[in-house]
């Protein structure tokens, strides 16, 4: 971790007056219909060491959704963990993470992201972050917020053991935590990391390498867009999460503005840790030492 003084907490984003009603009738409207899923593969994944299902869901975009599941084999799971990814998907199949390593975990691929990929939704983060913002109603994330929440829903069948819910999502997958841990009262604790989409206001002064990229310059030619953004904004939703939540933030970051990862954290409502990266979405030299020391803090955290 580096040293100096880190950015003080910015004035909270403006909020619409209905963010808390849109975001409970987008649990009850995507959230809670009756899930249909299907497992397609099994295996045992001697790199991960664990069990492995390949399976789909219906997303509530109306089509399919690819997950992931592991767990360990010859043990009775209590635990599950909902791990989300970055804006490049999941192509290569499930990561393993560090802590919880008894839980079982899924890997849901967000509508339109490989390999979750849609006829209707581009898969290029730079088109895929614009799909539908147009409206509040169409806009891809409330899509990507519930599958979070119907991806909880698959793991909760599957396993019905399950005494306690987790959730780890970094980048993309944190943005899209934020919005939608408020609403859904499973989760017990999260991890977001390097969260995307906090403080719109603050992100589309900044030009950067990411998504955020695209929706700047869109909003430049578009200014009415910052009225839908408003009901996206992972900072804003960051003031309803009353779970503890750890939050990796790094000080340097091209593709996510830092003063958006700390304007999550910052605006956290519940219990919060804050563990600060030197940089994110690029190499630095002491990468693998500081994300070491960071995973064992995590692991803590979720014990």
């Amino acid at each position: 971790m580096s040293d100096g003084p880190l950015p003080e907490p910015p004035a909270p984003p403006p909020e619409p007056a209905d963010f808390d009603a849109f975001w409970r009738t987008t649990r009850e409207e995507l959230g809670k219909p009756p899930l249909s899923w299907r497992i397609h593969r099994r295996y045992d994944d001697a790199r991960l060491g664990r069990r492995v299902e390949e399976l789909t869901f219906d997303s509530s975009t109306g089509e399919r959704a690819f997950a992931w599941l592991t767990y360990p084999g010859g043990a009775e799971v209590t635990r599950g963990m909902v791990v989300s990814h970055g804006y490049q998907g999941r192509p290569d199949g499930p990561d393993e993470y560090a802590p919880a390593p008894g839980a079982a975990k899924i890997f849901p691929c967000a509508p339109g992201l490989p390999p979750s990929l849609s006829p209707t939704i581009p898969s290029a983060a730079n088109e895929h972050v614009l799909h539908g913002i147009a409206s509040r109603d169409t806009y891809v994330h409330r899509y990507c917020a519930a599958d979070i929440w119907r991806s909880a829903s698959v793991l909760l069948e599957r396993f019905p053991g399950i005494a306690r819910l987790d959730y780890n999502g970094g980048s993309f997958g944190g943005g899209i935590g934020a919005l939608a841990l408020p609403w859904d009262e499973r989760f017990h604790r999260a991890h977001l990391y390097l969260p995307s989409f906090g403080h719109h206001p603050l992100r589309l002064r900044e030009r950067c390498t990411g998504s955020g990229e695209a929706v700047r310059r869109r909003v430049a030619r578009q200014p009415e867009l910052r009225e839908v953004l408003g009901y996206f904004d992972a900072a804003t939703a960051a003031t309803r999460i009353r779970i503890p939540t750890f939050v990796s933030v790094a000080r340097r970051d091209p593709a996510v503005p830092p003063i958006g990862q700390f304007a999550v954290y910052h605006a956290l409502a519940g219990p919060k840790h804050l563990h600060v990266l030197s940089a994110g979405h690029t190499p630095y030299p002491t990468e693998a030492a500081e994300l070491a020391a960071r995973d064992r803090e995590l692991a803590a955290f979720f014990a």
